[in-house]
């Protein structure tokens, strides 16, 4: 016997009401911890904490510390390896901070490569 009238899905006008709600109220939250990861700082160091470096969750640098003994004018490549040894490991952890609030906010689930 065929169906007649309803809603496609089975969905009813009401539950659609409750759905796009919770998905507003799941939109604001993932912006305000957006913007919140964007002000939180990860540092990092390199070469025994010759080298420190810090990056904000938007993952700009904001700050590289040198101790007196890092800076050889012999030996710049490995202040250069420090430095980028440090900043890496500071946007990693950036990366993995974000990654753990998106896990959060969706639940684990995952959203196909959507751009939060």
């Amino acid at each position: 016997m065929a169906r007649r009238g309803g809603y496609p899905g089975g969905a009813m006008p009401g539950n659609m009401n409750n759905l796009m709600k919770q998905a507003q109220r799941m939109q604001r939250q993932m912006e305000e911890s957006q913007k919140e990861m964007e002000t939180k700082e990860f540092t990092a160091k390199a070469g025994g904490g010759a080298v420190e470096v810090t990056v904000t969750g938007a993952k700009e640098v904001v700050k590289v510390v040198l101790a007196e003994e890092a800076v050889d004018p012999d030996d710049i490549e490995t202040l250069q390896d420090m430095i980028v040894a440090a900043t890496n490991e500071a946007l990693r952890q950036a990366e993995e901070a974000h990654n753990q609030m998106m896990s959060k906010m969706t639940g684990g689930m995952n959203l196909g490569g959507l751009p939060f």
